[in-house]
């Protein structure tokens, strides 16, 4: 697993094309698989590290919005791709947060602490089935 932050929005980092470079480098002779985590907010960048990596790793699997993408696809060299896996947290939240927090928040632009509800965990990718 190799950990990456791309830079579009966020604070500058390293380059995480180099990155990717390099820790692959590192683990290709030890690994039979590797996946590639890219934390970013663009999805644009997401989809470039697919294609960049695309026959050199088995997946590349965007994270940071919290939401799940519908983009899944195979690229070229049978590398698995998308923008966004979603997140596992609680269902009754507004990304994680006690939803009552975020509509205050956004209805009077006041500062807010970010709780948990205690509510039911369960990964975003299931359609909210949660039986």
């Amino acid at each position: 697993m190799i950990n990456l932050a791309g830079r579009v929005f966020m604070n500058p980092l390293d380059c995480p094309f180099h990155a990717a470079d390099r820790e692959i480098e590192k683990i290709k002779s030890k690994a039979r698989v590797i996946i590639v985590d890219m934390h970013a907010e663009a999805t644009s960048e997401k989809i470039a590290m697919g294609w960049y990596l695309s026959g050199r790793v088995a997946a590349v699997l965007g994270t940071h919005t919290h939401v799940q993408t519908a983009d899944e696809r195979i690229l070229p060299g049978d590398t698995a791709c998308i923008t966004d896996v979603g997140m596992t947290g609680p269902f009754d939240s507004v990304i994680g947060i006690k939803k009552e927090l975020i509509l205050q928040r956004f209805s009077c632009k006041c500062p807010t602490s970010s709780k948990w509800p205690k509510v039911t965990f369960g990964s975003r990718g299931d359609g909210g089935n949660r039986s």
